[in-house]
């Protein structure tokens, strides 16, 4: 959450982007590790999801009206390069939070019998943890017993990964989502491997269609008259505090909100820098995206802007402050709408929805 695995702090602690996941929240994830030590509309598919609707199912995945029944036995071309054949899913470990939303999504919950740490949402907050601080623990995944393992190329340990598979356990590895064009095909590839690609085409075709809607409510504005945004990653109790560049993972997501990455403009082409304050003066951002357990470990907007260089900018000065929760910020799945929503309300509060 994909920072310093598809987990830039949604990553691989609650609330971490994964920078790969930083580089889709996964570059933030490693970065992040290595730096702290460790109106309703016809058609419901198409139909976004404002601020109010965002803030009621933050913490829940919407499945699709009717469970899939998989088709098995599969194979799948894993990410690492190796072919699985997968003839059960009837236990399934989805080892990121993202991976499992997809799952929850498609309809097939009821057979996920453990979580990574990054999975936040209700639906899963029940199930047994199968990581030790931001690694896989391969002995807990395996007393599980699970018929399918679900990972990406930021999913850690190596060791851990590859023990699961030595077990004889199917893992497909999945590569982070770095951009919101990685939302459908990390959709297809999880039902590919499920057995269910009619319900990926479905849950495809749904979160395409509600992103596109989001997307037609942001007003439209001339080149020069784009809000400057700057994606900061904050961690107060480390004090790890980190400016976004082109490969934070942000990038995609500020752009669809019809925005400018300010970091990535400012020629930052890293995942993340530590901020500075010629590095925020150059920047020079309007607003500031940051996630909400980040701000809150900072002490919220008062404390943001008491960070060297940020009272100094434009968002600094007129506290134009843009929070959006880790669990799902740079997840891009099938809730990227609804951070998308949140993004667009958040930077456009007087006309931006629905004109």
């Amino acid at each position: 959450m994909r920072f310093p695995q598809n987990s830039v702090t949604a990553g691989r602690e609650e609330g971490r982007p994964r920078i790969a996941r930083l580089g889709a929240v996964a570059a933030v994830v490693a970065l992040s590790l290595a730096l702290t030590g460790c109106g309703a509309s016809a058609d419901p598919a198409a139909e976004p999801a404002g601020t109010a609707a965002a803030a009621a199912a933050a913490d829940r995945v919407e499945p699709l009206a009717t469970a899939p029944e998989p088709q098995l036995p599969v194979t799948v071309k894993s990410a690492d390069g190796a072919e699985v054949t997968i003839t059960s899913a009837d236990r399934i470990v989805p080892l990121t939070g993202s991976l499992s939303e997809i799952v929850f999504t498609l309809g097939l919950g009821g057979q996920v019998v453990a979580r990574d740490i990054t999975a936040t949402f209700e639906q899963a907050e029940k199930l047994p943890v199968v990581t030790r601080a931001h690694d896989v623990s391969a002995e807990s995944v395996l007393s599980l017993k699970p018929t399918l393992v679900l990972a990406d190329t930021t999913t850690g340990p190596a060791e851990a990964i590859g023990q699961i598979r030595d077990a004889g356990i199917a893992l497909v590895v999945v590569e982070p989502a770095k951009e919101l064009a990685d939302v459908g095909r990390r959709i297809t590839a999880v039902a590919e491997a499920l057995g269910v690609r009619s319900a990926g085409d479905e849950l495809r075709t749904r979160t395409e269609s509600r992103i596109g809607a989001v997307q037609k409510t942001i007003p439209a504005r001339r080149e020069g008259g784009k809000p400057r945004v700057a994606f900061l990653y904050l961690r107060g109790s480390a004090s790890v505090y980190l400016l976004g560049g082109r490969e934070s993972g942000a990038s995609s997501l500020l752009e669809a909100a019809g925005a400018v990455d300010a970091g990535k403009a400012s020629g930052l082409t890293k995942d993340f820098t530590a901020i500075t304050s010629e590095a925020l003066a150059k920047a020079a951002p309007d607003a500031i995206l940051v996630m909400s357990k980040g701000l809150d470990s900072v002490g919220g907007v008062d404390g943001l802007v008491k960070i060297p260089g940020v009272a100094e900018t434009p968002a600094g000065m007129d506290r134009r402050i843009v929070s959006i929760d880790d669990g799902v910020l740079l997840n891009y799945g099938p809730r990227t709408d609804r951070v998308l929503a949140g993004l667009v309300d958040q930077l456009y509060p007087k006309g931006g929805r629905g004109k």
